[in-house]
C-alpha cells in the first residue's frame, strides 16, 4: 500500500466516523492492543520497506495512553556514492581506474529495520465512534545492510568500504512525532490508521548525513479491562 493511499485512509477514517455519531464516548477499557500491517518510507536513500507495527498502551485516564511500540521492516534498494560521506567517497578513489567504461557503481542491498519506542499519547474522544490521538516519537531504531551484488568488483567496493565484510548494523535513537484515529467499532474492538514522521542518524561513519522516514500503518485495535469512564 502506497504511502498516498494510506494517508487517504487516515482522512477517510475521520470523516466517516466522526459523521457517524457526535456524542462523546462513555467506554473506554483500562488497555488497548494494537497490531497491523506497516509501510516505512525513507525517501532519501529510496528506501521503501514492510512489515508489521504493533503497540500495547495502558489507559491512564481518557485523554491519556502510555504504552510501548515495535515495527519490524524488510526492504530493498541501490546505494550509489552520491548517498555516501566525503571519507567514504575518498576510498572510492583507487576503484576508479579500475572500471569499465560505462561502468556504474551501485550496490543493490536489502534492508530490515526494528523500531522500540515508549511513552505518552494524547487521546481526543469527543466522537463516540472516532478516536484521535497524537504522540511524541522517541525510541531506537535497529538497522541492518546487506549486499545483494553479485558482481566480483562491486563486492570488493563494499568490503573496502565496510572493513571487509558485505554487510552492516546500526542502532540509533530516534525522534519525531506522530498520530492517526481509531474508528471505535465497539469499546473491545477497532480500526486504527497512524503516521509517524522520525528523524536519525543511522550508519553515520558512511552516510552523508541524518535522513527523515515516515511510518504509515493500518490494523486492528482490542480493547479490554474494566471501563476507566466514571
Amino acid at each position: 500500500m502506497r504511502p498516498k493511499t494510506l494517508s487517504a485512509v487516515v482522512i477517510l477514517f475521520v470523516l466517516l466516523s466522526a459523521l457517524t455519531c457526535f456524542s462523546q464516548q462513555t467506554e473506554v477499557t483500562q488497555f488497548a492492543a494494537f497490531g497491523g500491517y506497516s509501510y516505512l518510507s525513507t525517501p532519501s536513500l529510496n528506501l521503501a520497506q514492510r512489515g508489521f507495527d504493533g503497540d500495547f498502551g495502558y489507559n491512564y485516564n481518557s485523554w491519556l495512553t502510555l504504552g510501548f511500540d515495535f515495527s519490524t521492516f524488510t526492504g530493498h534498494s541501490t546505494l550509489v556514492p552520491n548517498d555516501l560521506n566525503s571519507a567514504t567517497q575518498a576510498k572510492l578513489a583507487p576503484f576508479l581506474p579500475l572500471l569499465p567504461p560505462g561502468f556504474v557503481i551501485a550496490v543493490p542491498y536489502n534492508s530490515s529495520t526494528q523500531t522500540y519506542e515508549g511513552g505518552p499519547q494524547f487521546n481526543y474522544r469527543h466522537f463516540k465512534h472516532v478516536t484521535l490521538f497524537a504522540r511524541p516519537a522517541l525510541g531506537a531504531l535497529h538497522a541492518n545492510f546487506s549486499s545483494t551484488s553479485q558482481n566480483p568488483l562491486l563486492q570488493e567496493v563494499v568490503k573496502t568500504l565496510l572493513n571487509g565484510n558485505l554487510s552492516k548494523s546500526d542502532t540509533v535513537v530516534f525522534y519525531g512525532v506522530g498520530g492517526g484515529a481509531t474508528w471505535e467499532i465497539n469499546p473491545h474492538f477497532g480500526i486504527r490508521a497512524t503516521v509517524d514522521y522520525a528523524r536519525y542518524d543511522f550508519f553515520s561513519n558512511v552516510l552523508n548525513g541524518s535522513r527523515n522516514s515516515v511510518r504509515f500503518s493500518v490494523g486492528t485495535k482490542f480493547g479490554f479491562g474494566k471501563n476507566i469512564i466514571k
